[in-house]
């Protein structure tokens, strides 16, 4: 694409494409993920990302390029939609850099990699953008280029937290699936010979690196903190409220006091153990656990029609599968994969994550107490109706397309994660499941949770917190089972800032619908807030607010 004049605020449009399909270009990973294809004639979905040292001082110089650029653009011309997407572009910027040129992920972290080639190889298979034929030799081509990937990752990677190592290992178990049963399983016939032959070679290639992992990369550990300077810079773009971390430390640890005090009066006579673990008692099992988060998408999607809190989709592809295997160390519960920003049509996925079969009683009801009734319903809440599936539907609306990716690929994380917090407190409070005190209590739990998030979060990675406190607080001062205490401490070890967005993503949204409310004292109703501050899509919270004016 050409380049366009820095100082012609009139062009911005044409900037952002720019922007958004060049950057997607360096990662045809997600180009995929996207629903972009094609660039400058190249097949995307053939490619593998680069990471070798030309290709990272490659996506150095285009990060740093638009940092230029940017620095250099006249934003007087620009309208309050324009100025939302430059601080979008921006923040993607400056975290790019960041990383590129602090944090290093490329360098330590192995399940970058690891996660990078099931998404590589999942994406052409789950999404029907063409004919079987055609997507299968795209993930021919994408085998074939796995060793050559795997070697890029070995030049890499200097040391690793032991965790990450740990975490990679599992999750390379899920590509090795991925690739011997379940894509073996759906070659389509004339293509078996050449997929047997690029999956052999890729096979080996992954052996390889979990031999590399197993006796090269363990002896050389790397701590998995962030550190106060790059976890405040960080959280600066991907959060984008305004506050520092010191600021939301103090907010979370005085909500944590709150919120328990109306859990203890919500709770009454009972203890607030009491009574979570009569609302734990009602579970389900191993085999059924897949089947009850189908049901209790049922039943919400049923609610928000009847109760009108948001126009839904009048047709929209939403489907409930397993986790797949080699995001499990992330998604340990569940999670949510919106469809592609380009090609909508081709429908979303609500992932939840089984019971491993090879775990053992305690852990296995640990988690089944975790995520009992109610907690699967919030679960859904959240991850679907009407929390991430719908806004998602809302943000793949967006005109023109250029803006719909920038705020899909790009959008805030307070955003995305704060209306699907803000999404499990309305229904509770417009009544769902019969106003049941249970559910009440159960999201009392997981504002809890969140609030905890927040406090480990920054704690962890900032302030030397140990794992033992960090057990402490989430089992004794949040009341979560064991194994979920467990799993959230090494969620925590594995990403940064983004736990701290469910907190000031819901403090956000609450915020930007009071001041919403206030101007409009007159014609003010949930349902057209909902729907105005969906439309917009993921921007910053700040933005959001003075867009909704």
């Amino acid at each position: 694409m050409p380049e366009v004049p820095a100082s012609a605020a009139g062009d911005f449009d044409a900037l952002t494409a720019e922007f958004v399909y060049s950057s997607l270009a360096l990662s045809p990973v997600t180009a995929t993920a996207q629903g972009y294809h094609r660039h400058d004639g190249a097949v995307l979905d053939e490619q593998l990302d680069d990471l070798s040292a030309s290709g990272m001082d490659r996506a150095l110089r285009f990060y740093l390029d638009w940092k230029q650029r940017l620095d250099r653009l006249d934003v007087s011309g620009l309208d309050a939609e324009q100025q939302a997407d430059l601080q979008i572009i921006r923040n993607a910027v400056g975290l790019a850099l960041l990383d590129l040129q602090t944090i290093h992920t490329y360098r330590h972290n192995p399940t970058f990699y690891v996660e990078l080639i099931g998404n590589a190889l999942f994406e052409p298979f789950k999404l029907d953008y063409a004919p079987k034929t055609e997507r299968f030799g795209h993930i021919i081509a994408r085998l074939q280029k796995i060793p050559r990937l795997l070697d890029q990752a070995r030049s890499n990677l200097t040391d690793a937290a032991p965790a990450w190592i740990q975490v990679a290992r599992d999750e390379n178990a899920g590509n090795f699936r991925l690739i011997d049963q379940i894509l073996r399983a759906h070659v389509p016939a004339a293509q078996r010979l050449a997929y047997a032959a690029a999956a052999g070679q890729a096979l080996d290639a992954l052996r390889e690196f979990n031999r590399f992992l197993e006796r090269t990369l363990s002896q050389h550990p790397h701590d998995w903190q962030l550190g106060a300077r790059n976890y405040r810079e960080k959280c600066s773009y991907e959060l984008a409220v305004g506050r520092p971390p010191e600021d939301l430390l103090a907010s979370a640890q005085a909500d944590l006091t709150r919120t328990r005090d109306q859990m203890e009066h919500l709770a009454a006579p009972l203890s607030v153990p009491e009574a979570l673990n009569r609302i734990a008692r009602r579970h389900s099992t191993p085999d059924r656990y897949l089947a009850q988060a189908r049901l209790s998408l049922q039943e919400a999607t049923d609610f928000v029609r009847a109760s009108g809190l948001v126009t839904l989709p009048a047709a929209g592809r939403l489907e409930v599968v397993e986790t797949p295997e080699f995001l499990r160390g992330i998604y340990s519960v569940g999670g949510f994969d919106p469809a592609p920003a380009l090609e909508p049509k081709l429908g979303a996925f609500y992932w939840v994550t089984p019971i491993p079969a090879d775990w053992p009683r305690e852990l296995v009801e640990s988690k089944l107490r975790e995520y009992n009734y109610f907690g699967i319903q919030q679960l859904t809440i959240h991850e679907a109706m009407p929390g991430h599936w719908v806004q998602a539907d809302y943000a793949n609306r967006i005109q023109p397309p250029q803006r719909r990716v920038l705020r899909v690929l790009y959008g805030n994380e307070s955003y995305v994660e704060g209306w699907a917090v803000y999404a499990q407190q309305m229904m509770v409070d417009q009544g769902y499941l019969d106003g049941d005190s249970a559910l009440r209590l159960t999201l009392l739990k997981q504002l809890l949770r969140l609030i905890t998030n927040t406090i480990l979060d920054i704690r962890l990675h900032t302030m030397g917190m140990t794992d033992q406190q960090a057990l402490d607080l989430m089992t004794h001062d949040a009341f979560e089972e064991p194994q979920e205490a467990a799993a959230k401490l090494l969620r925590a070890k594995l990403s940064s800032c983004q736990l701290t967005s469910y907190y000031t993503g819901l403090k956000g949204w609450l915020e930007v619908r009071d001041r919403f409310r206030q101007r409009h004292p007159a014609d003010y109703s949930l349902s057209a807030f909902n729907e105005r501050a969906l439309s917009e899509g993921a921007v910053a919270l700040p933005a959001l607010a003075r867009l909704l004016q």
